[in-house]
């Protein structure tokens, strides 16, 4: 009887390890999605504008981090980031009580940046966390995480 218990606690411990470790080494690396763009910076930036619209995508906001960073006295590589807005998508969260804490996630937020002279794009895996989430943020979300892909279609290497 000791023996079987020992097994068990043994199995189960090193279950949790196992499992410890995939969070704390292979989830963190699947949070983001990042493309490499087949486009140069500039050409990258006016795609995606021009692409989401197209994607019945608006985009409320877009930041360039290179001169916010600048006015601050910092120096940095080219860095635009967009937030990217469907209304149907935002409205199908912010209505209801129960999944309006999902709105932190909102709006979709693409980055657009340098690296070793190419040009790359990453995006939060909001298909990722939606799976963790209850079924309408999982639905909306699952759905937007698809559309932003659209988006990116015509820029990605």
């Amino acid at each position: 009887m000791k023996n079987r218990i020992l097994v068990f606690l043994t199995g189960l411990f090193a279950g949790i390890a196992i499992t410890l470790l995939a969070i704390v080494v292979v989830l963190p690396k699947q949070m983001f999605v990042v493309h490499e763009s087949k486009l140069s910076f500039e050409e990258t930036v006016e795609t995606i504008v021009a692409s989401a619209s197209e994607n019945n995508w608006s985009i409320p906001h877009q930041y360039d981090l290179q001169k916010t960073m600048k006015k601050h006295g910092f120096e940095v590589n080219p860095v635009k980031v967009f937030s990217l807005c469907k209304p149907e998508h935002a409205y199908e969260i912010l209505k209801s009580d129960e999944v309006r804490l999902a709105s932190a996630l909102m709006p979709c937020r693409i980055a657009v940046y340098e690296k070793d002279g190419k040009t790359f794009v990453s995006m939060l895996n909001s298909g990722l966390f939606s799976k963790f989430m209850g079924a309408k943020i999982k639905e909306v979300m699952g759905a937007a995480s698809k559309e932003n892909k659209l988006i990116l279609a015509p820029i990605i290497k």
